[in-house]
């Protein structure tokens, strides 16, 4: 493979701004010194007209004769311009929040949706998102709104709902890589809410409730199948041992008079009703 063709976007976008960086030519120098002139005869009155002050979050692209000034963009503090022959744009780098407003989106099993989300990215070139693009905020704005509509149209619903975080990650990956050449770097994007039709809300809680209904008879129906089982063993412990037996029904009369506050007659001992019958048959 030819290594000349092997240039990454970054070395691409350089020389696209360097082929506008060419010479101002002979006339164009000319213009330049006697702006340069004008300056050392007016000064110090001029010196105010020359001295721009740029923010630590600006930076100052400068024009010369309509051409950018080579390297890169000027500030933060105090630069210097000529006057008449040079002006200057001001570029923000700070992170700018694109509210991407509700987007109806068909998806990929024929469901509408309605789906809002959130783009956060800054310049980091200042001379690119100048050069190389008539509205970096405008172009990326679009661009942010196309590229939900495209990604999330190939997803289903059932994919959309689940996997937030992974499409927003897929939909940063294809914005960072088309604004490269703007200057422009995406931080992150958000998926906000997705919004379903009623009907389809309904169906979903329908099914959801009839899930949670399937579930909740087998817990019950496990639950039954255990207490059988305890109950079976507890039959044979106190079929072997009668005392036992008298002991749980005092325990549950017990129970029962807390719980109603009320007065329980019940009769003898059972034991003694077996004596007089064993007895009565020796009688």
């Amino acid at each position: 493979m030819d290594p000349k063709r092997e240039t990454p976007k970054k070395n691409n976008t350089e020389h696209l701004i360097a082929d506008r960086r060419e010479g101002i030519g002979v006339c164009g120098w000319i213009l330049v010194s006697i702006s340069f002139l004008l300056v050392l005869i007016t000064f110090p009155f001029s010196i105010w007209a020359c001295i721009k002050v740029v923010r630590e979050y600006e930076r100052a692209v400068v024009f010369r004769l309509g051409r950018i000034l080579p390297k890169k963009a000027k500030g933060p503090g105090l630069i210097l311009i000529l006057p008449c022959t040079d002006t200057f744009i001001r570029v923000d780098l700070r992170t700018v929040t694109c509210n991407i407003p509700p987007q109806e989106i068909l998806t990929k099993d024929a469901v509408t949706t309605q789906v809002d989300g959130v783009v956060y990215y800054r310049i980091h070139s200042a001379v690119s998102a100048v050069a190389n693009v008539s509205d970096v905020h405008s172009a990326t704005f679009l661009l942010a709104q196309t590229t939900l509509r495209n990604v999330l149209g190939t997803k289903s619903l059932a994919q959309l709902l689940a996997g937030r975080e992974e499409i927003a990650h897929g939909i940063q990956d294809i914005l960072d890589s088309a604004t490269e050449q703007w200057g422009i770097k995406v931080a992150r994007v958000e998926i906000k809410d997705i919004r379903i039709p009623v009907a389809m809300q309904r169906t979903m809680a329908a099914e959801a409730e009839a899930a949670q209904e399937a579930r909740a008879k087998v817990v019950a129906a496990e639950g039954e199948r255990n207490a059988s089982k305890a109950l079976k063993q507890a039959s044979v412990v106190l079929a072997e041992s009668p005392a036992g037996l008298q002991l749980r029904y005092l325990q549950t009369l017990t129970t029962l008079a807390a719980e109603n506050n009320s007065t329980i007659v019940f009769p003898l001992p059972i034991n003694m009703f077996e004596k007089l019958g064993q007895k009565n048959r020796g009688g």
